[in-house]
């Protein structure tokens, strides 16, 4: 029993990225996130759904085309993002997130309207989004 607690703590350890590891600074998440701000503010300040999760985590991988249709629909309506916590725990830290995945809603002033844990439908973030007064 000692010896399979051992090895699953040993693949856990193993498997998570190490310190620095396909990590950005800090400095080059800020610019990779004022490039993505620029885009997105081509004219006045957009809605932004944040999910906070990680690249191996299953939900957030269940997440990800989500996203990425939603990122394609609302494009110039809504802006969406993702932040992989494991590789860049700094650019997670100002939303203070307890488990992955974690959206955030925010107004397009930047300050929080909403914010749900774990899985989230695609209907179930656009009904969100209208219940929040943005019809979308």
């Amino acid at each position: 029993m000692a010896l399979v607690i051992v090895g699953v703590a040993v693949g856990v350890y193993v498997l998570r990225p190490a310190a620095g590891e396909d990590q950005a600074s800090p400095a080059a998440a800020a610019e990779a996130t004022a490039a993505g701000a620029a885009t997105a503010a081509t004219s006045a300040p957009l809605p932004r759904l944040v999910d906070l999760g990680a690249d191996k985590c299953v939900p957030c991988k269940m997440m990800a085309p989500i996203l990425d249709q939603l990122r394609l629909d609302y494009d110039g309506k809504l802006r969406v993002d993702f932040i992989d916590v494991w590789k860049t725990p700094e650019a997670g830290e100002p939303f203070n997130i307890k488990l992955i995945p974690t959206q955030v809603f925010l107004a397009p002033d930047g300050s929080e309207l909403f914010r749900h844990e774990g899985f989230i439908s695609r209907e179930d973030i656009l009904a969100k989004w209208l219940e929040l007064g943005y019809a979308l």
